[in-house]
């Protein structure tokens, strides 16, 4: 099984525009989450795939292999997609470009997935975690997940899912991170079809593979993402380096 991580870059971010450039304790953000894929040596190869001359740079001049999108896309999986058309590859890892501490662990636990999964009933995987603070429950820019008994996804939203009407039925609130593993087949799939509704309502990508009836499977890990969306984000890792 052939396994790549891919890193999708965009420069304009809507809360925090150009992060991806930002110093983080004399490196880029972009370089250090390269650096961090690549350190893993879980993959094959190592890509950012991006929109902007600078990072596409910023990867190169560091030894690092960048890949420029031809065309404009409105998610990362759409811009991955048309990275790896036409490679040899099995297995895609969506590595997020704004999450520099990369945890080993949980991307080895995503991978034994599929390496278990001989009659490929999985299309792609993903990671959660248990969250027990309200306001984190509550807050939208924290996308919740429910599942299935087998641990396939049934739906995800920036609402509070399940609502709870019965404070004591005991149920788990689940946060995603977004770290995806594709199998190929089904990642293209995704380019060619159009958005639907759901996705476009709750700007979730992961909504479209659901909506077209892919099957997510999601692990449960104890990792949470540590993940620069805001400048005070920005300022926390700063201190977790150095």
């Amino acid at each position: 099984m052939k396994i790549i991580a891919v890193i999708p870059a965009r420069y304009a971010s809507t809360r925090f525009p150009a992060k991806l450039m930002q110093d983080l304790c004399g490196k880029t953000v972009i370089l250090r989450t390269y650096e961090a894929a690549v350190k893993t040596n879980l993959f094959d190869d190592v890509f950012v795939v991006t929109d902007s001359d600078l990072i596409f740079d910023e990867i190169n001049v560091h030894g690092g292999k960048a890949i420029r999108s031809i065309k404009e896309h409105e998610s990362g999986s759409d811009r991955i997609a048309e990275a790896v058309y036409d490679m040899d590859v099995d297995l895609v890892i969506n590595v997020q470009g704004d999450e520099p501490f990369i945890d080993k662990k949980p991307l080895e636990e995503l991978i034994q997935v599929f390496k278990h999964d001989l009659d490929k009933k999985i299309d792609l995987g993903s990671l959660m975690f248990e969250i027990t603070d309200v306001a984190e429950i509550n807050n939208p820019n924290n996308v919740k997940v429910i599942t299935d008994q087998q641990g396939f996804a049934l739906y995800f939203s920036r609402s509070v899912i399940p609502y709870p009407r019965e404070e004591q039925a005991g149920v788990r609130y689940m946060k995603h991170i977004g770290i995806y593993a594709f199998r190929k087949e089904a990642l293209l799939d995704f380019y060619r079809l159009p958005m639907l509704s759901l996705e476009a309502s709750e700007k979730l990508e992961q909504l479209r593979y659901l909506e077209y009836g892919k099957r997510i499977k999601m692990v449960e890990t104890n990792h949470g993402s540590i993940g620069i969306d805001t400048p005070e984000d920005l300022e926390k890792a700063r201190k977790l380096i150095s």
